[in-house]
């Protein structure tokens, strides 16, 4: 069926329409290599767990290879680059198409060689290096399911997330550094180890040092042994193997499109991780979708994201390489060794799409960062940010500070789906504090108290219709009692996501555009009947320079919520009765009464998730006295104590 859009509007409401017109249209036009015959799709008029009876199968008869799609791009050839790798001391490995492709191949031929076979689990505690990428393609390559932990999970972390899906083999970095530190990671795999007896080899990446200790490990090799230099470490200006030349493989064999490719988890803070099994079919073609329509990066452009290997945006970015770009990795502190290293990286490495979270452009401004001064940041045409709400304030300075004329694309999705529900349109205009439209194929709707769809009021985030990059199960959920009591428990047949939002109405057809995130809805709060999402109140909090983060929860109180304010400080700054009254006052003039906090306390730290999410949850049951299931789920969970017992919460 051809169909020509007048704008993205009526794109949309086609895609959501017709969507199993939609979703062929797309496969497609997208040119992704695919086998086999009639491309049906089963099941799309009923949003349920595709592992349930009657709910949506995705192109049944036809098969792909993840792996081999992101390595034979036309464009993906030669000695151009297909990887850059920064950390805190510059650029370290430049890895070109040849080169990738070659490493790929022969780390495949090992696994092979080491039984792996179709579903088994490969995973990796790594940070976010060139190796590895070449790990989960060299894995995802045989039909294996790739999962990753960041190196700075702790011992019972990674024992919640690889203990239940039992992995044959482990890659595993000597260590990784940040903000100036270089951390041992054998260490913790020492401790871990003993207690995956599924785990058969390991595979060991050099990145810190030259032929680490490897006692205690069991049948361990050097990522090296194996491949070979994983990647050329140039001196600025000087690629030394770009023009040698690489036999590229050959023989990749196709797989179900709905075959299991990544194996996500949840935060796990309350209790054990859910294990979330992406398919390859869905994932790449929902990722081609964004990448490409969303977000317009064409072949041989440069993207980078801020993440590590445990986020979903380290998938996503990966999977540009699907399209014939480049994509540029960092390990590190974002502000180490000095505060505005990504935005050299962004100039020297003509970075065109650049992705990070709201936290990092928020604290940015706050030390005053101006990349655009003194840079040319010419190559730069968009910047995405996604983990959190972005506030109001964040858009103003990315244009007034970093460049004028780019697309500032607010996204938001999830490890739930390994996508968006809303992200940018390259043809439409940036509102202040909005999202720019919702994902073509995703019919995305507000529902209120009542679940009725809503446009102009606060309401739940949900999805009525099917999309190709749901969960093809959960790991160990035989029966998929723990897909449905995830996402269809509130709404039956409709997907429940978890986040407070408000439809917003740009047109002038009555089809509204925009989309206003104001946090999960979980951590909603309800002072006197009224709800409120907390990133109403962050936006208003953080514009004051003394506070650098905050967190806000509710407190049970006289049989009511009341709300507490919990705020970091700039260093010599002390929360006193003048800055709680600007405080106030910024709150109640720029929302309303019912957004004030009842008490305002300093803390010296906010917990926040490996990923770098603020736990509200977290904080609001250790000011109840309850217990947090799972404190290893978090980058720093001793900054929980400072919550326990306070003197100011107790009246």
């Amino acid at each position: 069926m051809r169909f020509d859009p007048a704008d993205y509007d009526s794109l949309y409401r086609w895609s959501v329409e017709q969507p199993t017109s939609f979703w062929q249209s797309l496969l497609g036009w997208s040119g992704l290599q695919v086998g086999g015959s009639s491309p049906a799709v089963i099941g799309v008029d009923q949003m349920r767990p595709p592992s349930t009876n009657g709910g949506p199968l995705w192109f049944p008869n036809l098969e792909l290879n993840f792996a081999g799609n992101l390595l034979q791009h036309e464009r993906a050839v030669g000695s151009e680059a297909a990887i850059i790798a920064w950390n805190e001391n510059g650029r370290h490995a430049w890895l070109t198409w040849d080169e990738l492709r070659y490493r790929v191949f022969a780390l495949r031929e090992w696994l092979q060689a080491q039984g792996v076979v179709t579903g088994d689990r490969v995973a990796g505690f790594m940070p976010n290096i060139p190796e590895t990428v070449l790990a989960m393609l060299a894995a995802t390559s045989l039909g294996a399911v790739w999962s990753s932990c960041s190196p700075d999970f702790g011992v019972q972390g990674v024992l919640d997330r690889f203990g239940q899906i039992e992995p044959k083999v482990l890659f595993v970095a000597d260590g990784y550094q940040y903000n100036g530190k270089y951390i041992d990671s054998l260490a913790r795999v020492r401790e871990f180890l003993p207690n995956l007896p599924s785990v058969e080899q390991v595979v060991v990446v050099e990145y810190l040092k030259h032929e680490p200790d490897l006692e205690e490990l069991g049948s361990v090799q050097y990522f090296r042994e194996i491949v070979g230099a994983a990647y050329t470490r140039p001196e600025k200006g000087d690629i030394s193997e770009a023009g040698r030349v690489y036999a590229a493989p050959t023989g990749f064999e196709n797989y179900a499109f709905n075959h299991p490719l990544y194996i996500m988890y949840s935060s796990g803070t309350t209790g054990l991780p859910k294990c979330m099994v992406h398919g390859a079919g869905g994932t790449l073609l929902q990722h081609y979708k964004e990448l490409t329509l969303h977000t317009d990066i064409k072949p041989g452009e440069r993207v980078f994201y801020f993440t590590t290997c445990g986020w979903m945006m380290w998938n996503w970015l990966v999977s540009s390489l699907a399209l014939g770009a480049t994509i540029v990795l960092y390990d590190g502190s974002p502000f180490a060794p000095r505060t505005d290293i990504l935005w050299d990286m962004c100039e020297e490495e003509q970075v065109n799409v650049f992705g990070t979270s709201a936290k990092y452009l928020a604290l940015l401004e706050k030390e005053g960062v101006k990349p655009r001064e003194g840079r040319s940041l010419e190559a730069l045409r968009c910047t995405c940010s996604t983990g959190s709400p972005l506030a109001p304030d964040s858009f103003d300075y990315v244009y007034r500070d970093i460049k004028a004329d780019l697309q500032l694309a607010s996204i938001s999705g999830g490890t739930d789906i390994i996508s968006c529900f809303a992200l940018g349109n390259p043809t439409g205009p940036v509102y202040r504090g909005e999202l720019q439209c919702r994902g073509l194929g995703m019919k995305v709707e507000v529902f209120n108290a009542e679940g009725r769809s809503v446009t102009g009021e606060q309401g739940e985030l949900v999805c009525t219709l099917p999309f190709p990059s749901m969960p093809v199960s959960f790991w160990n959920d035989p029966d998929g009692s723990k897909y449905r009591a995830a996402y269809f428990e509130q709404y039956p047949g409709v997907w429940r996501h978890g986040d407070w939002c408000e439809l917003v109405d740009h047109s002038d057809t009555g089809n509204p555009t925009g989309l206003v995130i104001y946090g999960r809805s979980d951590a909603t709060l309800n002072p006197g009947g009224v709800r409120i999402g907390t990133a109403e109140i962050y936006r208003q909090v953080e514009q004051l320079p003394e506070i650098v983060e905050s967190l806000v929860v509710g407190q049970d109180w006289d049989g009511d919520t009341r709300i507490v304010l919990f705020v970091r400080l700039r260093e010599g700054n002390m929360l006193d009765d003048a800055l709680r009254q600007r405080i106030t006052k910024n709150i109640r003039d720029n929302t309303s009464p019912h957004h004030v906090p009842k008490r305002i306390v300093q803390v010296r730290d906010i917990p926040r998730t490996i990923s770098g999410k603020i736990v509200e949850l977290a904080a609001r049951e250790v000011i109840h006295g309850r217990p947090v299931k799972n404190v290893d789920a978090l980058a720093n969970p001793e900054a929980l104590e400072e919550y326990r017992d306070r003197p100011e919460l107790r009246s």
